[in-house]
């Protein structure tokens, strides 16, 4: 079954208001939000992150997924470790099962290492598809820090053709439809201001 097909305005849309990126400059904290598709290709953007000097602090959110005994957390964090990411750089979150729980279950753990005050701005680290809502739902609950978006597409179809996998197409449908209801909700705040 073919899915909802996007006309030319609302792919111009969505790569305008919702496939955002920002300038990158370093960071007080890079937030890794889990995930089980592209996993590799999150710890490589990660690490490049780190190796580069984007950031000197990581918090890595996480729990576990259905057919795995590990937490997100647990194999992102090995796998920057095993690339030469100090240990003791890495922040871990490993209870949270979306988006909303990733920033709520963190919070507490930068506050009580780092301090909330002390972080003036913040790179999100995610998936393409879901792309503004990472920074999105942190700006939500915690509106302070600069936030960054940076994201990965484990797909072979570059980031500007997304239209034209129908999968990675679904996918970014599906977020850009959940914008409105959980802006609706409360979920996330609007980014950016």
């Amino acid at each position: 079954m073919i899915g909802r097909v996007p006309n030319s305005d609302e792919i111009a849309r969505i790569d305008s208001e919702h496939l955002l990126t920002t300038e990158l400059k370093p960071a007080d904290l890079l937030f890794v939000f889990g995930t089980r598709d592209g996993v590799k290709e999150r710890i490589d953007a990660a690490y490049h992150l780190w190796r580069d000097g984007y950031c000197r602090w990581l918090i890595v959110s996480g729990g576990l997924t259905p057919g795995s005994d590990m937490t997100e957390c647990h194999i992102i964090k090995a796998g920057l470790v095993s690339l030469g990411v100090p240990a003791d750089s890495i922040l871990e979150e490993h209870k949270a099962t979306n988006t909303g729980e990733n920033v709520i279950f963190s919070l507490p753990i930068i506050d009580a290492h780092l301090g909330l005050d002390t972080i003036r701005t913040v790179i999100c680290l995610g998936n393409l598809w879901t792309s503004r809502r990472y920074p999105m739902t942190l700006h939500r609950h915690w509106p302070e820090p600069e936030k960054m978006l940076v994201v990965v597409n484990h797909y072979e179809t570059p980031n500007a053709l997304w239209h034209t996998d129908p999968e990675l197409c679904a996918r970014v449908l599906s977020e850009w439809d959940k914008i409105q209801p959980y802006m609706a909700n409360g979920f996330i705040a609007e980014w950016p201001q």
